[in-house]
């Protein structure tokens, strides 16, 4: 690399706004963190907002070898746009004009810096959706969602946002703007580009434009919680109602840590002596869900349910699910650091995979919260903790490390939306293999042969071992 003036007077050449190339001491540290672990520099923030921007400063980044990490509005929880090489951060965050709803075609165009959720606020007045609704979508941008592979509740009915990507705009780390896909819901022309770009947390390409699917609005929704007195009792209820032939757009988790927790934080009237409360959601026609939500029911109070509520009103919806959305806030009340984590599991295997966190619960003594989407096996076991004490923050690196062996032993996989980035990287091996892992290796040294897109990232470094509170 050259000079960081050198390679300053190169940038000014290419971003037609100087002010949009940080470099002060104060911008620099604001790009050095997300919303996991860890804190590190980058020499320059480029705040770019076209395709041939980036693709200019790529063509720079990759002769003079200098890493650069893509970045939308740093809710990671994985460590995805952490600076961990230094280098270039790549802003896409202020390059959000473009939101186009095409109802005929069903489908989306956005630029990558726009909010994911006003891409469903805009295809709500046409009477659509955008289905993948990750937790931080209010926040988080389409961009970061697509590098990630976001997740979110109505993942259970409607899938992930991979199901929804038709094609992209990418600009390859060597500075090439190529397209994947299109605009038809069929397209088998060569490899899957696209599906190869989504999901590969920002070490691929960089996006500049995403083609996405829409659906029609539901025209009903309704929602149904559960209270249970035994944590594995809820997890068979959930098996039992996916075995029925219903499938609820949500189907979400709360134990009694995270109750007791909301209880605390803001008074509901939960049962705190309850393990676990299932909050259910069915969309669709009014006359079917109407007899759906009382077949739910049925099976819930079959399998061990205490008490359950059908809300009769969007305002009794809103009130039941007001409980789920205060976990978060809720949980980080008693200590200051929160690892949140999500494995998942076949929905089979959701009663051993609580019964199983119990015991690490148990035996490592963390104060582990387990809350969740637990209709798709994607859950969120927490750990509150004070990343100061050096003992406790031992105990709760074993009991993440064993969390994560007991979901790829029970069938499941590291991560369901939350992607590897930094924090989980040292485990690839035990869920693909040493070959799987090297496939993955070949294609990123394929496509990013100077290795300067976001490196540091999803594959394991020699030596490299989990570490939570550096």
């Amino acid at each position: 690399m050259k000079s960081p003036e050198a390679v300053y007077q190169q940038l000014k050449k290419v971003v037609s706004d100087q002010s949009r190339i940080l470099r002060d001491i104060e911008d620099l540290c604001s790009y050095s963190f997300d919303a996991s672990f860890g804190s590190y520099m980058p020499e320059f923030v480029v705040q770019v907002i076209s395709a041939e921007e980036v693709s200019q400063v790529l063509k720079i980044a990759n002769k003079e070898k200098i890493p650069v990490t893509p970045r939308g509005s740093a809710s990671s929880l994985s460590g995805g746009p952490l600076p961990v090489k230094g280098g270039i951060v790549l802003d896409v965050s202020l390059w959000n004009d473009l939101i186009l709803i095409d109802p005929e075609d069903l489908i989306a165009v956005v630029s990558p810096g726009v909010i994911t959720a006003r891409i469903d606020e805009a295809a709500n007045r046409y009477g659509l959706i955008y289905p993948p609704d990750p937790s931080s979508s209010s926040i988080s941008t389409i961009a970061g969602n697509l590098a990630e592979n976001s997740g979110g509740p109505r993942g259970l009915k409607y899938g992930v946002t991979k199901d929804y990507v038709l094609g992209l705009e990418v600009v390859t780390p060597e500075g090439n703007i190529i397209r994947t896909g299109g605009r038809t819901v069929k397209n088998v022309t060569g490899y899957d580009l696209t599906k190869l770009i989504v999901g590969s947390e920002g070490t691929l390409g960089v996006i500049t434009e995403a083609t996405l699917r829409l659906i029609p609005k539901p025209p009903a929704s309704k929602t149904l919680m559960t209270i249970f007195d035994d944590l594995i009792n809820s997890g068979k209820a959930i098996s039992k109602v996916l075995s029925s032939g219903i499938i609820p757009s949500k189907i979400e988790l709360m134990d009694q840590a995270s109750i007791r927790a909301v209880e605390e934080y803001q008074p509901l009237g939960l049962p705190l002596d309850a393990e676990a409360i299932l909050l259910v959601e069915l969309d669709g026609h009014p006359a079917a869900i109407n007899d759906e939500i009382i077949k739910v029911k049925e099976i819930m109070d079959c399998n061990g349910a205490v008490k359950s509520i059908i809300a009769k009103t969007d305002e009794e919806a809103k009130e039941l699910w007001k409980a789920r959305k205060l976990v978060s806030p809720a949980i980080v009340k008693t200590k200051p650091t929160k690892i949140s984590e999500d494995a998942t599991v076949p929905r089979s295997q959701i009663p051993e995979f609580f019964r199983r966190l119990k015991e690490i619960k148990e035996k490592h003594n963390v104060e582990l919260v387990v809350f969740g989407h637990a209709g798709d096996g994607n859950l969120h076991p927490n750990i509150i903790c004070d990343k100061r004490d050096k003992e406790e923050m031992s105990r709760v690196e074993k009991a993440v490390s064993e969390i994560f062996k007991t979901a790829i032993e029970l069938g499941g996989t590291l991560s369901g939306e939350h992607g590897i980035g930094t924090m989980k990287s040292s485990f690839m091996e035990l869920e693909l293999g040493e070959h799987g892992v090297d496939m993955m290796k070949r294609i990123k040294q394929a496509w990013d042969p100077n290795n300067i897109l976001n490196p540091g990232k999803i594959f394991p470094e020699k030596g490299q071992k989990l570490v939570l509170f550096e």
